[in-house]
Parts: C-alpha cells; sequence; structure tokens
C-alpha cells in the first residue's frame, strides 16, 4: 500500500450470515429485481457515458441503499470523496480504480468481476474504464454523495 489510507481489496469473500432485518430496511417488506429490470439514468455528479440505478432504498436519505453504476468504455471519474463508506462489487467488466488527490494511471487498480473493494469514507479516488465498460454494485448508507477534490473537475460546475 502506498498511501495511509486504509481499504480493503478481494477477489473473492465469504461472509457469516447477517441479522434477518439490516437497520432500515423493514421485515415485512421483500426487495426484488431481476438484473434487465434496472434501469440505469445519467447522473448530474457523473460525466458523460456514467450512469447510476438504484436497486434498493432511496440513496438521498438516510439508511442503507444499493446502486449500479455503469460506466463506458474510456469514461473516466476524476479523484473524488464520499461521505460514508462504500462497499463496491464488480459486476461486469473491469474496474479500474486508483487512490489519491490527482489521477494518476500508474495507481490504477484492476478488479474483475466478482471481486469487492470496500472504500472507508473519505477517501480520494478515482475510476476509469480503460479496457471497456464495466458495472459496479455499490452499497452504503445513504444519504449517498460525491465531492471532487477539484471542483472544476465536477461535472455539476459545467
Amino acid at each position: 500500500m502506498h498511501s495511509k489510507t486504509a481499504f480493503l481489496c478481494l477477489s473473492s469473500l465469504a461472509l457469516a450470515p447477517g441479522p434477518a432485518s439490516p437497520q432500515g430496511l423493514s421485515a415485512h417488506r421483500v426487495a426484488c429485481a431481476h438484473s434487465e429490470e434496472i434501469a440505469f439514468a445519467p447522473f448530474a455528479a457523473f460525466p458523460k457515458g456514467a450512469e447510476i440505478a438504484t436497486v434498493v432504498g432511496n440513496p438521498s436519505r438516510p439508511g442503507p441503499y444499493v446502486v449500479r453504476v455503469r460506466v463506458g468504455k474510456g469514461v473516466r471519474l476524476q479523484p473524488h470523496i464520499h461521505p460514508g463508506d462504500r462497499i463496491y462489487t464488480v459486476i461486469s467488466g473491469v474496474f479500474y480504480i486508483g487512490f489519491g488527490q490527482t489521477f494518476d494511471p500508474m495507481k490504477l487498480q484492476a478488479f474483475g468481476p466478482g471481486s469487492i473493494v470496500v472504500l472507508p469514507k473519505d477517501t480520494p479516488h478515482f475510476h476509469w474504464a480503460k479496457s471497456g465498460a464495466y458495472v459496479t454494485q455499490v452499497s452504503g448508507s445513504g444519504p449517498l454523495g460525491i465531492a471532487y477534490v477539484d471542483p472544476a473537475d465536477d461535472p455539476r460546475n459545467h
């Protein structure tokens, strides 16, 4: 590890069964979605070619959520942070992620389908769909937020 920021990256993970009703989810409500029912849409905080889909929960409100992020070939998300811890699971393609406050292709690490990246809150990082499109599933606790290290990189400022 080249920085003092702690993060966990795994290719496979076995988890013990958790509670039947995670905090914020009702024990009387089941949420299910087939992959073809998941609708992606542009997100103001993402550059053109990156989209988001809500799978479970409401990422704009407090509580657990699951979203999917689809990024087209060649698209870069410049260095940014999130206000909450996040767990990325690579669904398809290769997820290239690097850590630090400046975009440095030499710091990118590649994660294929099934890989998991656990990212603590406020960890500066960047992504690149270097070898083609990818889809990640992101789990966290809302509200979801993104702040670019350099405000000039934020698509909402253009």
